[in-house]
């Protein structure tokens, strides 16, 4: 899912980002945190966006 990561924005919660991709044909947003002792990126959950 976030090899087809398209754009990401700072959440509102600090040191946090939200990842836009795409996954079997729907939009959704991955909220990620940085690990800065392991060097890893740690998702913290990832949700569908739907359209209204």
């Amino acid at each position: 899912m976030l090899q087809r990561a398209g754009t990401y924005r700072q959440d509102i919660v600090e040191n946090r980002w939200v990842i836009q991709t795409r996954h079997k044909k729907h939009d959704w947003e991955i909220i990620v945190e940085p690990d800065d002792v392991y060097k890893l990126i740690v998702v913290v959950t990832a949700y569908p966006v739907w359209d209204d």
